[in-house]
């Protein structure tokens, strides 16, 4: 996922001519962005509601932080091209499912899950597929839980359902994917293998420090009952 806040419209200006010639008419494309800015403004407060609800009922707050952002036209060309998809709006459409993304930053590994239920339960929240990087890490050391879901989003004479990638981590996991990402978009980068066993070492070590936390955290909470 790319860093940095979505913008909620893009100006014409903005937008590749490259990409008004692939899409269609640029109010078609323009359009198309607003539906998937509505729809990260639709689960973000969903997740929002459940971290207010939380901190009344139970007196914390699970959620630290929570990112978004929409895809680039340039990224999404790229993806659909790394799928052998033809490009065009109903490929976009169908085939592409994180345009729109969503980060949660979560204090304890327990909260990340326990976050993730919370939302899928709801009724007009669809779970359409999950990643889970954290009990199953990428060989790098990567840890993240990634869910696509589909929520349904009232237009003013439509209503239509719209794919969101949520994807939920630590601080820690956080911190350690932006570093990660620096990285890895560093073209020729002196002493890389070095730098990426470091970074596998410290994603370890990340782990373990999470665990522990939790730990901590758990034992804190039985002796206040």
């Amino acid at each position: 996922m790319e860093k940095g806040i979505h913008k909620v419209f893009m100006k014409p200006e903005e937008i590749p001519t490259d990409v008004n010639k692939i899409f269609g008419p640029m109010g078609q494309f323009r359009e198309f962005m607003m539906m998937y800015s509505s729809a990260i403004k639709e689960v973000r407060t969903k997740f929002e509601i459940l971290n207010d609800d939380l901190a009344v009922s139970y007196n914390r707050n699970p959620i630290e932080m929570i990112k978004s952002r929409i895809k680039t036209p340039e990224s999404i060309i790229n993806k659909m091209q790394r799928k052998n998809l033809e490009i065009n709006m109903n490929s976009l459409m169908y085939y592409i499912e994180d345009v729109a993304g969503i980060r949660v930053i979560c204090s304890f590994i327990d909260d990340i899950y326990e976050v993730a239920n919370m939302l899928v339960s709801q009724d007009d929240i669809t779970l359409v597929s999950v990643k889970d990087y954290i009990k199953h890490p990428k060989p790098n050391g990567y840890r993240s839980y990634h869910m696509i879901v589909e929520v349904p989003v009232f237009f003013a004479n439509r209503r239509q359902n719209m794919k969101v990638e949520v994807q939920l981590r630590t601080i820690a996991m956080d911190f350690w994917a932006s570093l990660e990402h620096d990285m890895k978009y560093k073209k020729e980068i002196e002493g890389a293998s070095e730098i990426v066993a470091q970074l596998k070492e410290c994603a370890d070590g990340i782990a373990a420090i999470d665990a522990k936390m939790q730990a901590i955290n758990y034992s804190i909470s039985e002796f206040g009952k």
